[in-house]
Order: structure tokens, then C-alpha cells, then sequence
């Protein structure tokens, strides 16, 4: 196993063996810009201050010899050779950095499932190129032809090769977008979506104990955020507390118990708050939590649902010693609009 420092951050990052630096980094969480990964368009250029490594083939076009020279080298291609490789990259640049949003990509309708009597899921394969991003954003969904304005929904999975994207959508009697996805799509259908939008990615280099907080289709952004933390390793303790009214409306039981199996340091805690059930908790998550954790000063914390949930929840983290910088939120209300990142925070297109 060999180690990558960020310069000047300190950061490290392990290395296994075969591995590219690119690789390397993307398994720790670090959005490293690129583009062909094939040595070829010259996106994942940094300078290398220190260290032996094998750059492999890549274009003169990509990486002249003037650059190679003065050390520069592609992070796609490049497989570290010494014990330690020091890259030069800022620490603002070594936070992740988000995809551009996109607007109207087709997807087509794979696949739907009714998860719990008001929410249905959908899966969705894109037609062209694969949406790129980061779990725990979203995305816009509607027709206007259909009398349905885009509204915000939430990825459910972290990203996939196929560039399937899952959402989980909740009926709103009063919601047109909601009930035109519940009543008229279709297995087949093409529809177009917009994004990736949002901020609710925390920082996935993080290491230290992770609570998350769902209720509802909130559930949908913690789904991507812990499969892609325990797709990649992640080895501290996580916990995921699921509120829910009903045991009916409590949904991938099924995956949470696979994911305790496989992982042992994955543990979820459901919790029904009108009716009582063996084998899950009574009661709000607020009002539970200090039944669950005596100490959260160590833990990041992420809450999904509706901002009254996500307040309440935040406070009672807050009570247990939860940093405000550890606290990663994203609430939801009806009419809610995308948000960009600023420029400064996303990769170049």
C-alpha cells in the first residue's frame, strides 16, 4: 500500500497496489477534474513535488515534455512507484468539487416499485451520456405538457456504471408533479431531467463516526450517501435512524439488513411513531436520540426530510455535543427550486 499526500492540505490517501492516483483519490472521496482517463485530455494535471511514479502512456498533446520537466503529471494515468507521493493541490481545490448541472437529459422508465402506500420509486436509464454526480444530490423531474412543473427529487443510489438514477417520490394530494408521477408514468415512458443540483454531499474524506437522520422519502439522499460510503470501505461506525408513522411505511428493510450482514460497522435503527412494533424504536427521533447516543461531539451528521424534521433533529445533535461544521442537512418543502453551486465549487465543464 502506498500513501498520496495533498500539498498543502496534508491530507493522505492510500494507494493500493495497480491503482492510478486518479483512483486513488476517487475511492477516498476527492473529485479530482477528468475527463477521457486514458491519458489524453490533460483535465487531471497537477504537479507532483515529490515521489517516483509510473506515468504510463499519455499524449504529448495531453502532457508535453516541457510539463513533464517541471513535473507535472496525469493523475489518470499515473501509479505511484515510492512509498509516498506528494501532489500539489490546494486545500480549497481538494474539497470535492460538484458536476455542473445539465437541463432536459432523457431518461427512460426502467423499472417502478409502490416502496410504501404514498411512495413509489422509479428507475430511470439515461438515454445519452450518464448524469456525473455526487451522493447525496438531486435532480428536477416534470412535464409542463402534462401539467407538471419540475420539482426537486432527490438520487436514491449512488452512481452506477449504467447511469440508472433512482428516485423516490411521495404523493402530495396537492401535488401536481407527484401525482402525475403516481398516476400517468409509465414503464417506457421519456422523461427529462435536470441537475445535479445541491449541496448535501458532505465532505466524503471525512473519518470519524456517522449518524444519519431520515424520515420519509428524506430517506432517498442518505440511500446514496451510505451505499457509496460502504461501496468504498468506509470502515468507521454508521448509523442510520429511519423515523416512520407506520410499519408500513417503513421501506428497504430488506437492503438495510443486508448492508448490517455485510458491513459490521453499518447498524439502522427504525423507529415508528404511531404504532408499536418488535424490533423497532417508539417514538421521534428528537425525542429518542438521547436513548441512543449519550456523545455525537465525534460524529457527522446528516438529516434528510422535512425542514421541521431536520430542525428538530438538528437540535437534538446539537444537545449531544454535535459540531455545527459536522452537521450536513437537506430539508424539503413543496415548491423548492435548484440551487447551483457557486462556479468556484464546481468542475470546469
Amino acid at each position: 500500500m502506498q500513501r498520496i499526500r495533498l500539498h498543502p492540505s496534508g491530507r493522505e490517501v492510500e494507494c493500493a497496489a495497480g491503482d492510478t492516483v486518479l483512483g486513488a483519490l476517487e475511492k477516498a472521496g476527492y473529485a479530482l477534474p477528468n475527463n477521457c482517463r486514458a491519458g489524453a485530455c490533460g483535465e487531471c494535471k497537477v504537479k507532483v513535488l515529490s515521489g517516483q511514479f509510473d506515468q504510463g502512456m499519455v499524449l504529448d498533446m495531453a502532457l508535453s515534455q516541457d510539463e513533464r520537466k517541471q513535473g507535472y503529471g496525469l493523475m489518470c494515468m499515473a501509479k505511484p512507484l515510492s512509498a509516498e507521493l506528494v501532489i500539489e493541490w490546494g486545500t480549497e481545490d481538494a474539497k470535492p468539487k460538484l458536476f455542473p448541472p445539465r437541463e432536459d437529459q432523457r431518461f427512460v422508465l426502467v423499472d417502478r416499485l409502490q416502496r410504501t402506500p404514498r411512495i413509489v420509486e422509479l428507475r430511470l436509464r439515461p438515454v445519452g451520456q450518464a448524469m456525473r454526480y455526487w451522493p447525496g444530490q438531486y435532480v428536477t423531474l416534470g412535464d409542463d405538457k402534462a401539467g407538471a412543473p419540475p420539482r426537486c427529487y432527490s438520487i436514491a443510489n449512488a452512481p452506477r456504471p449504467d447511469g440508472e438514477i433512482v428516485l423516490q417520490v411521495t404523493r402530495v394530494d396537492e401535488g401536481l408533479t407527484s401525482r402525475w408521477v403516481h398516476d400517468n408514468m409509465r414503464l417506457g415512458d421519456v422523461v427529462k431531467l435536470s441537475g445535479p443540483y445541491g449541496t448535501f454531499i458532505g465532505d466524503p474524506a471525512v473519518e470519524s463516526p456517522v449518524l444519519c437522520m431520515a424520515a420519509g422519502s428524506g430517506l432517498a439522499p442518505i440511500l446514496s450517501l451510505t451505499e457509496a460510503a460502504l461501496r468504498r470501505g468506509y470502515r468507521k461506525p454508521v448509523t442510520l435512524m429511519f423515523s416512520a408513522r407506520r410499519a408500513e411505511d417503513l421501506y428497504d428493510s430488506g437492503l438495510m439488513r443486508y448492508w448490517e450482514t455485510k458491513h459490521r460497522n453499518f447498524t439502522y435503527k427504525p423507529t415508528l411513531t404511531r404504532e408499536t412494533v418488535d424490533g423497532c424504536l417508539s417514538g421521534r427521533i428528537p425525542e429518542i436520540l438521547p436513548s441512543v447516543f449519550k456523545d455525537l461531539s465525534q460524529h457527522s451528521v446528516f438529516v434528510a426530510g422535512t425542514p421541521e424534521f431536520v430542525s428538530a433533529c438538528v437540535d437534538a445533535a446539537q444537545a449531544l455535543g454535535a459540531r455545527r461544521n459536522m452537521i450536513h442537512t437537506e430539508g424539503y418543502f413543496g415548491q423548492a427550486q435548484p440551487e447551483t453551486a457557486p462556479a468556484s465549487h464546481l468542475i470546469p465543464a
